[in-house]
């Protein structure tokens, strides 16, 4: 049986959906105003692994993950720009889908946008207004009242009280309680807007999540995930935003990714250490980043290091060399394998122990006599993961540098040496391969005087 950990209730629970055989699961997904960086590729990836191996097990998985494309940042650096908010957003829409393809992850069944959702929001913050859980403030602007909703902390764990004590005395006379959050935002000059009872204006972030969540997947649903940076306040809000609206439970179950750390230093761009996707993917090919997500338990802090990203590059390397010149055969996988592949899995998604799996696979694999049901085995279940799907030949000869050598330069090299071989000119035939090596060219000799060679991950 499958057990997530439920940040909720702080411990693993056996998953029990709301309707027998169906799932509904809502991720926040990017503010798009700047490339996606190592982080948000951790949350692509860990949830389209979820997504993945939910479907596997048999569920009709609804997968939804929204897009925040209005808000200060975004407003900011159009302007900066001098382009329209639209025409930014959409070119970094587009960024973040390229690099999705990249890394092997699969789209989300419905992608919402904040701004085709302005009625939806509208009509929550309306039924907010009028349930009494929120307020105009004295600016205009539309106000939650904290201290309206009993739950608020429940996620978090955080203590009202110790809360409002925490803050300082606020500035902002506009709102009741230095706690109250905004909902609805009124435009200033120059600022994009739309229509709303309580004047021209923007949504605040976390009704946009509220709004678009429940509108896709009803109001009480199964799985919201994301970074654990978001679990407060951005969804401590939410449920407080939708638990008021709806007077529903809001989400049986929320799953928190770790951060991701640079060097062992939290990753910011003040450190310096800060990478977008687009920068890794120059200097590692993108089944090696992916690989090297799922090597590490979601929840678990990643570390970014080029040392890291290395060893998944020839761990990956070891499970391809295992499938290569192996026929893949349409068979029944299996069996044992499978069983422990998915216990790790059923184990709140615990990728490392899938992975390790995998490798007693490839071992037994390499040893085999028959060998096509086992590697059959082994793409199956790595399919799950989103890897192992690469030609293996393709896989181990491709991912040269630049400047690094053709394939045809490469395989001229192999045939002189198997003619100095032949010629018993064993200093020629080592001096090719030392050579080759250099340039992180890999042979091995096989039977019947061949020679098959891959590049050094």
């Amino acid at each position: 049986m499958l057990k997530i950990y439920n940040t909720l209730t702080r411990s693993k629970q056996e998953f029990i959906p709301k309707q027998l055989g169906k799932v509904g699961m809502y991720v926040c997904g990017m503010t798009v105003y700047d490339y996606c960086h190592i982080g948000h590729a951790r949350v692509m990836v860990v949830f389209d692994t979820v997504a993945r191996y939910l479907r596997h097990s048999g569920y009709q998985l609804t997968y939804v993950r929204n897009i925040t494309d209005i808000d200060d940042k975004i407003i900011q650096r159009a302007n900066e720009n001098g382009e329209a908010f639209t025409a930014l957003t959409e070119r970094f829409i587009e960024a973040m889908h390229e690099d999705e393809r990249a890394l092997s992850v699969l789209q989300p069944d419905i992608e919402p946008k904040a701004t085709q959702s302005i009625a939806d929001i509208v009509k929550m913050i309306s039924t907010l207004i009028e349930r009494e859980f929120a307020y105009v403030g004295s600016n205009g602007d539309v106000f939650y009242a904290v201290n309206r909703f009993d739950g608020y902390g429940k996620l978090s764990g955080k203590n009202i009280e110790d809360l409002q004590a925490g803050e300082r005395v606020n500035v902002d006379t506009a709102k009741r309680d230095p706690l109250d959050f905004v909902l609805w935002k009124m435009a200033k000059p120059g600022e994009p807007y739309w229509d709303s009872p309580w004047g021209q204006g923007r949504p605040g972030w976390h009704i946009e999540c509220s709004a678009m969540s429940t509108c896709c997947l009803g109001n009480h649903f199964d799985i919201h995930g994301g970074g654990m940076d978001l679990q407060f306040p951005h969804h401590e809000n939410e449920i407080a935003q939708s638990e008021g609206a709806t007077g529903e439970p809001f989400v049986n179950y929320w799953m928190h990714n770790g951060f991701v750390r640079v060097n062992e230093e939290k990753m910011s761009k003040s450190l310096g250490n800060f990478f977008t996707v687009r920068e890794v993917l120059k200097q590692y090919r993108p089944e090696v980043i992916r690989f090297f997500i799922l090597s590490s338990h979601y929840r678990s802090p990643l570390n970014y290091s080029d040392e890291q990203l290395d060893e998944a590059g020839v761990a990956l390397t070891r499970l391809y060399t295992a499938l290569r010149g192996v026929e893949i055969i349409d068979a029944a996988i299996d069996a044992d394998y499978c069983q422990r592949f998915e216990q790790a899995m059923d184990d709140d998604f615990n990728t490392p122990v899938a992975l390790a799996v995998l490798f007693d696979l490839a071992r037994e694999l390499n040893k085999a006599e028959e060998k096509s049901v086992l590697a059959a085995t082994l793409k199956r279940l790595a399919a799950i993961l989103g890897i192992l799907q690469d030609d293996p030949d393709s896989f181990l000869k491709g991912g040269a540098a630049p400047d690094g050598m053709s394939e045809t330069e490469i395989e001229q090299l192999i045939d002189a040496r198997k003619v100095a071989k032949t010629g018993k000119d064993w200093a020629r035939a080592d001096q090719i391969r030392d050579q080759l090596k250099a340039q992180g060219i890999v042979l091995e000799d096989v039977a019947g005087g061949n020679t098959i060679w891959r590049r050094e991950s």
